[in-house]
């Protein structure tokens, strides 16, 4: 197979960063610091529920401050594995550590005095429980249940992503703020000067990861700003918005990563959403993206003006040719699911790649399939087969019928070399799980699925 170096030259490469085990083993590392701490101290030990709840506190805590920065979108972090999967560990570990925060409390079982008595200078007989610590502790019990609870109700809240973001932020200094009040004031083991410099410390980095997101990068891309060259319709509802740099240089990408995109609005405004790019690094400095027509941020697409300001915070994303080695390709899209493949398909005609090519692109009606007679033209340039796949067929459509299920798959993908097949899978979330299933049900090993989820708290 041709080496893929073209798509990749001069891009940052998905290999930089942290790789899934050390991140693994750094998040555990600093969640487990404080109570490794404490036992440094040498403080005579409490009764066992005593000491559990404050263990749980202290790494649910210290957990949670992390998630500052695994909700950042540094590339440090999620180049290599994927801010998808950054994006879902920040979610599971966040809820599971929740439960420690909310259960700590009812564990203790030592009676609260406001002041140490004079001989229990460790604190051993006693729970020191000022009435500001009280309250803070109370505002950080709170706010996180309430924020977790409104991030995994977020889709059937009714709230909009800009409200529900802005929120999320607020809540989440708020929670950083009078949890860190409530722990250097009645924690046992945090006010010692060591381990209140270490809480410190990590609040200081939660907090300026926010200032990082909500003021550095707005201020980073109105330095970088891109306008709209063009918007035409593509299929049913949907739409491609095109965008040059204002001024300097294009970013550096690789087919089929995306970007938060902001469009004719100031950075600061909060309505960034996460778009795949369906262009190619060879069309540089275009860039597109193909926009469906869904919810109060896209519904008006279309009215886009020609010249609206547009900013970029990307790229990120791992559904790329690089670094995934294997033999003939597959893209399996669903809808919208195209963009970022139509973008390695692009990138593949621009190299001259020569390997095997199959698209199976469903949709539910014929209006609906974009980029129709250029997908004709990749045909010619590539070693390309394409399947397009209606739920909803027109009389005489000579194409596939039904959905992207396990028979469509079956048909589509022959049984010889499944096992070396490379499968890139896009579209919604639900979409993208139950093709996984069925590939590794037909025998494609799940290290060559490839797949990326747009479902962030």
């Amino acid at each position: 197979m041709r080496q893929r170096n073209s798509a990749t030259k001069g891009t940052r490469s998905l290999r930089s960063g942290i790789d899934a085990p050390a991140l693994l083993i750094l998040y555990i590392a600093v969640a487990l610091a404080p109570v490794i701490l404490a036992w440094l101290l040498g403080y005579p030990p409490r009764t066992f529920w005593d000491e559990l709840s404050s263990a749980l506190a202290m790494v649910a805590f210290a957990g949670l401050l992390v998630e500052f920065v695994l909700s950042g979108r540094f590339r440090t972090i999620s180049g290599r594995i994927g801010i998808d999967v950054s994006m879902r560990f920040h979610q599971l570990m966040a809820r599971s550590l929740t439960v420690f925060v909310l259960i700590h409390p009812f564990l203790y079982v030592t009676g609260v005095q406001s002041y140490p008595m004079p001989d229990d200078v460790t604190r051993r007989l006693t729970l020191g429980l000022t009435f500001a610590s009280l309250v803070s502790g109370i505002v950080a019990w709170v706010t996180l249940t309430v924020l977790v609870i409104f991030a995994i109700l977020r889709n059937r809240s009714g709230w909009s992503y800009e409200a529900w973001r802005l929120s999320h932020g607020i809540a989440a200094v708020i929670f950083a703020v009078s949890a860190a009040h409530h722990t250097l004031e009645a924690g046992r083991y945090s006010s010692a000067p060591g381990a209140a410099g270490f809480w410190l410390a990590l609040v200081a980095i939660a907090l300026a990861t926010m200032v990082w997101v909500y003021v550095v990068t707005p201020i980073r891309q109105s330095r970088a700003p891109y306008r709209v060259i063009s918007v035409r319709p593509v299929a049913f509802k949907t739409w491609e918005v095109a965008i040059e740099p204002a001024r300097g240089e294009a970013l550096l990408f690789e087919a089929g990563q995306f970007v938060w995109l902001t469009l004719n609005r100031s950075p600061f405004a909060v309505t960034e959403h996460p778009f795949s790019i369906s262009s190619s690094p060879a069309m540089r400095p275009r860039i597109e993206f193909l926009i469906k027509e869904a919810g109060d941020a896209t519904r008006r697409i279309g009215e886009l003006p020609v010249g609206a300001s547009a900013y970029v915070d990307g790229p990120h994303g791992a559904l790329t040719l690089g670094g995934h080695p294997g033999g003939a390709i597959v893209l399996i899209a669903g809808g919208g699911g195209i963009a970022p493949l139509l973008g390695i398909l692009r990138q593949m005609a621009a190299d001259g790649e020569t390997q095997p090519v199959r698209l199976i692109y469903g949709n539910r009606t014929e209006q609906q399939i974009a980029y129709r007679d250029e997908l004709r033209a990749l045909q010619d340039r590539l070693n390309l087969e394409v399947d397009l796949v209606l739920s909803e067929p027109p009389e005489g459509w000579r194409g596939r019928r039904g959905s992207l299920d396990r028979a469509s798959l079956e048909a589509c993908i022959p049984v010889d070399g499944r096992a070396q097949s490379l499968c890139f899978v896009c579209g919604p979330a639900l979409l993208i799980d139950s093709v996984e299933r069925d590939l590794v049900a037909m025998g494609v090993p799940l290290r060559q699925i490839v797949s990326e989820k747009f479902s962030y708290d």
